[in-house]
């Protein structure tokens, strides 16, 4: 399993990322050879965002009827087209044309291996299985920094996307030959096809209250540090290109530990009874809390709450094992595919849009004011705060009325009341043969 499924979608997951996080790195290169300014630098990363999130919702009903491994070799000669146009471009709607086609390439290279989890693993250990595959795969965000600036002082971008192109030719033919096809009773498969439907992910009450938070905090996390975090260091923090790509290194670091960090974390939770949801809670909470210290300049080293912003772009270990257990695997690349759309979309919205902010103050030497950065980043911040609310909306009900029933009782009860402080539970939409119990 780990070398005929695993390692393989790993292998196309670590391409994804590489390419979602390596702006960061050419984007001053690219404005230097074309004009570029913050907003069409901002439009040039995110539109892999825009390309990616529309792909999703197509790409999980084809994994779901074709199985992952034709899907994603498909896919990935897209992205072989789209890195050996974006290497040889020679004017912006080239390079926007070529990014495109890279961010639809990949766009199912986390959902193929998600798939290709729920397929082969045991239910229980998904948090487990995916908290490995996306340690791994973020370990390209870790190449798309000090080793991808080495290359660049080495062989330049253009001849850098020629090696990826190669690159990813190889990660498909991989694929193609190394992993199998599963073994499905297709009658079954057709039946549960047709009862399941997108309408029953959308329309299901615990989607809908992940879903916000998930997407607001997780795509504001890879939407800053693939390409917001570089022009923060410069323009804010003053720090020179070396220091910035050694801070972007251990933020790289820092996301692929906090994969197996909270994969691990969580599979002790549920062995304790303790719902993956509580952990998502203190994560997006932790997020906006380092996002306030960055807006409001906190005296103490930028590299503390950055850190923070990078561990929450992992917190897709958790988002997908609570999808998991809301749906059937019949279901799993859909529903994927739906939270997905979210979170790409919503990444897509925050780097473009920061980029339309911070253009709105005029650069002084090539360098944007802080205030551009800090107006920017708190109307991120706010959406956050309102999702982490929603998302606590049965928690905070049921504590109130408790405080209700304990003002209420006599001294004499409140004993028999302690501790029966508990989250609601929330029906799902789906039938109770198809669904999993809250």
């Amino acid at each position: 399993m780990i070398l005929s499924v695993f390692l393989p979608f790993a292998a196309g997951y670590y391409l994804s990322y590489f390419f979602r996080t390596i702006n960061a790195s050419v984007s001053p290169a690219l404005a230097s050879d074309f004009g570029l300014d913050a907003a069409k630098t901002g439009l040039l990363a995110s539109i892999y965002f825009l390309v990616f999130a529309g792909a999703q919702i197509p790409i999980g009903v084809l994994l779901d009827r074709f199985g992952p491994r034709r899907v994603q070799v498909v896919l990935l000669v897209m992205a072989v087209g789209g890195a050996a146009l974006f290497g040889t471009a020679d004017g912006f709607a080239e390079l926007l044309v070529g990014r495109a086609m890279i961010g639809l390439g990949v766009a199912g290279s986390l959902m193929a291996g998600l798939k290709a989890i729920v397929t082969w693993f045991p239910r229980e250990r998904i948090a487990l299985v995916n908290g490995y595959m996306i340690m791994l795969g973020s370990l390209g965000a870790i190449t798309a920094t000090v080793p991808t600036d080495w290359l660049l002082a080495w062989i330049g971008w253009r001849d850098l996307f020629e090696v990826l192109t190669f690159v990813t030719v190889t990660v498909a033919g991989f694929i193609y030959f190394v992993v199998p096809e599963p073994e499905l009773n297709s009658e079954k498969a057709a039946s549960s096809l047709g009862s399941l439907t997108l309408w029953s992910v959308f329309s299901d009450s615990r989607f809908l209250r992940i879903a916000p938070l998930s997407a607001t905090c997780i795509g504001s996390s890879w939407a800053l540090q693939s390409l917001w975090a570089a022009p923060w260091l410069a323009d804010v923090e003053g720090l020179d290109r070396p220091s910035q790509m050694v801070q972007l290194f251990i933020l790289a670091i820092g996301i692929s530990l906090a994969a197996l960090m909270l994969g691990t974390v969580a599979d002790r939770f549920r062995r304790r009874g303790i719902r993956t949801e509580v952990l998502l809670a203190i994560v997006a909470a932790l997020f906006v809390m380092a996002e306030i210290a960055l807006i409001l300049r906190a005296p103490l080293p930028s590299l503390i709450p950055w850190s923070t912003v990078s561990v929450v772009g992992a917190a897709t270990v958790l988002s997908y094992s609570m999808i998991a257990d809301y749906f059937p695997k019949e279901l799993a690349a859909r529903a994927n595919g739906a939270l997905n759309l979210l979170h790409f979309g919503w990444a897509f919205v925050v780097q473009y849009g920061t980029g339309l902010v911070i253009a709105q103050w005029p650069a002084q030497n090539g360098h944007y004011p802080t205030v551009a950065y800090q107006v920017a980043f708190g109307l991120s911040t706010a959406l956050q705060v309102v999702a982490l609310v929603w998302f606590a909306i049965p928690w905070l009900r049921t504590v109130g009325q408790n405080l209700q029933l304990r003002f209420a009782q006599p001294r004499a009860e409140l004993g028999s009341w302690a501790g029966s402080i508990v989250l609601p539970i929330e029906e799902p939409i789906l039938e109770a043969r198809d669904g999993m119990e809250w």
